[in-house]
């Protein structure tokens, strides 16, 4: 494999809330939301962006180009990428190959999703289903219910793993119980709420072992990043405090295992497995190093087996971790400080990116409501079935730990005033036209998206 030819780092990342599903807001002020915000932080002009690469899973082709005309019309390449659950990072790879490869100097990364309420359904009915194959395992082997099938799926190895390694549905429980916990200090989750163990196994039951506080919900929401290279960087040097680097990454596909009729493996076990170990294994990172992860908890069954495919605990152990305080604030790593796709939300292109953000944030000491002391490094790991999935590692670039800064600091160095680690707040006109091409912008491409989207601040 050809490894990176240059550091790439991201400079800067944004992100909206999190909402229900009600069609509400159109996915032209999402991404547009997130990647003013992304820019805002990068301290550039979209003038400054050699490449756009937009993520999304839900709507027509070309949908990037309707978001990213809104920044400036400046004539560069746009690519829109759909690959499931793991578009967004998708999205992150790609860019950060097109840097380290020196076809591009600086890179917006923007993904959005406008969803429908209710589980996860199939729009072509004529045509075969790429996890059609997938579905077919699993109705042999397992069965198949009324529940929603990716409930099946993941849930159906939620049970392989109590059957192999004696977990229990309160170990399960007691992801759902962290990721909302975790939640309640990051101001962009869709939910807010802490629950009780209890509640948590007494929620209506979607398939053993997963309850309903245990299953990410749909969700409509953006997020957006800004990579760039080292000389780019290298012209900027105030802003090398904010920098975080892309030490190690991967992209990986699923491996004959999928199909060996196992439920665990049918979740992708093995490509998590080989993503990870080589992300950290170009990073030259230990996983025992790692002291916050955001990973892909679709469903609390996924968490717990992605924890070993991560290396953060033995192979039929991850159980064993939770139990005693493992995954959460004192323990060997805080999994999902954001609140996870289960709390979070789950807009499936912007996933990847908001991940990012969250990690950045950490890294750069402004996650101050939620940060773990002595971070050195972060890792990011987003799956889609059919499959792919992207691990991410980051560090600072001199590899010194993460300190905590103040609001009040966060505030004077970005120039917003406010921390957008800890508050989700909006930007003004002023703002938006600083960000926005000099030399090619269209008021007709933008239409009345900036009136609405300030309306909702």
């Amino acid at each position: 494999m050809v490894g990176p030819k240059q550091p790439v780092y991201v400079l800067g990342v944004g992100m909206t809330k999190f909402i229900k599903p009600r069609g509400k807001v159109d996915y032209p002020e999402l991404g547009f939301e997130a990647g003013i915000k992304a820019m805002l932080d990068a301290h550039i002009n979209y003038d400054d962006v050699d490449q756009g690469v937009a993520c999304y899973c839900y709507g027509d082709s070309t949908c990037g180009q309707r978001v990213f005309y809104q920044f400036g019309m400046t004539g560069i390449p746009v690519y829109n990428v759909n690959n499931n659950c793991s578009t967004g990072s998708t999205g992150l790879y790609m860019g950060r190959n097109m840097i380290a490869h020196g076809a591009a100097d600086c890179v917006l990364v923007v993904g959005f999703e406008k969803m429908f309420p209710g589980s996860l359904q199939s729009f072509f009915g004529d045509r075969a289903n790429p996890t059609g194959t997938t579905a077919l395992l699993m109705k042999e082997t397992r069965g198949v219910t009324k529940a929603p099938g990716a409930a099946q799926m993941f849930g159906n190895a939620g049970r392989e793993h109590m059957e192999k390694y004696g977990s229990k549905l309160e170990d399960f429980a007691e992801i759902g119980r962290v990721n909302h916990a975790h939640s309640k200090n990051n101001p962009y989750s869709q939910f807010q709420d802490e629950y009780t163990l209890e509640q948590i196994m007494k929620s209506p039951m979607i398939h053993e072992p997963l309850t309903k506080l245990q299953c990410c919900p749909t969700s409509d929401g953006a997020a957006a990043t800004v990579l760039c290279s080292q000389a780019f960087l290298d012209a900027r040097p105030e802003l090398k405090d904010q920098a975080i680097l892309i030490a190690g990454q991967c992209l990986a596909t699923d491996k004959p295992a999928l199909f060996n009729r196992s439920a665990i493996e049918l979740v992708g076990y093995s490509m998590s497995e080989l993503s990870a170990k080589t992300a950290l294994a170009e990073a030259k990172t230990d996983p025992l190093d790692v002291k916050v992860c955001e990973l892909h908890d679709c469903f609390s069954a996924n968490e717990l087996v992605t924890i070993e495919a991560l290396g953060l605990a033995p192979r039929g152990k991850a159980h064993e971790l939770i139990r005693k305080g493992g995954i959460t604030y004192g323990g060997q790593v805080v999994i999902n400080p954001s609140g996870g796709l289960i709390s979070k939300g789950h807009p499936l292109g912007a996933t990847g990116l908001a991940q990012c953000a969250e990690l950045v944030w950490h890294m750069r000491g402004w996650a101050n409501n939620r940060s773990v002391p002595g971070t050195t490094v972060a890792l990011q790991h987003n799956l889609g079935l059919g499959g792919a999935v992207v691990c991410t590692v980051y560090k600072k670039a001199d590899g010194t730990a993460a300190t905590d800064l103040s609001n009040e600091e966060v505030g004077k160095r970005n120039g917003l005033g406010y921390n957008p680690a800890v508050e989700a707040k909006g930007f003004t006109r002023a703002q938006v036209d600083a960000v926005r091409s000099k030399k090619a912008r269209s008021e007709w491409a933008l239409q009345d998206t900036e009136q609405k989207v300030e309306a909702r601040f």
